[in-house]
């Protein structure tokens, strides 16, 4: 089952106050429903995805964009050009360099860390980052993906599992 970190890797905090709109005065719920990447080629996205990491890929879509099941968020992969046409952007293209994201994947222990980087990297990925134990109490590594979008590889034990898969972000 992939399971998605959808949290920052930060040490359990202290408790903070949080304060949730009253219902019917947000529009915007808090939710992240599709992340998008960008891809200069879109055959080799979808192959890095789905054979090299054995993602599912939905029957939507077509020859311009793939959809990925990823255990709630779904990732889509989208022409780069045409993804900044879309929000209304330049294209400068795929380039090097930090972008200003990361995606993460969290598991549920120390060890899948090394063996998801490694799954990875057998895949075509590039190793950003070793997996290493992490000052905030957990162990992760990065990937970047065959378009240089970075992945965080990571176990919190400070963020444990639902039976859904998804992560319990502590209150």
């Amino acid at each position: 089952m992939v399971r998605e970190r959808v949290v920052s890797r930060a040490a359990p905090a202290p408790r903070l106050s949080c304060v949730t709109p009253e219902p019917g005065n947000s529009t915007m719920q808090p939710r992240v429903s599709l992340v998008t990447l960008g891809v200069a080629d879109l055959a080799r996205a979808v192959a890095f995805y789905r054979d090299g990491l054995g993602w599912p890929v939905s029957s939507v879509g077509g020859d311009g964009v793939a959809f990925f099941r990823t255990g709630g968020v779904i990732l889509s992969l989208y022409p780069w050009s045409d993804l900044a046409a879309d929000a209304g952007l330049a294209a400068v293209g795929p380039g090097s360099g930090f972008r200003g994201i990361a995606l993460a994947h969290n598991v549920a222990g120390r060890d899948e860390v090394d063996a998801v980087l490694a799954e990875a990297v057998r895949a075509g990925a590039t190793l950003l980052r070793s997996a290493h134990d992490a000052f905030w109490g957990g162990r992760s590594g990065y990937f970047a993906d065959p378009d240089g979008h970075a992945w965080e590889i990571a176990w919190n034990p400070g963020f444990p599992f639902a039976a859904d898969g998804s992560l319990i972000l502590p209150d």
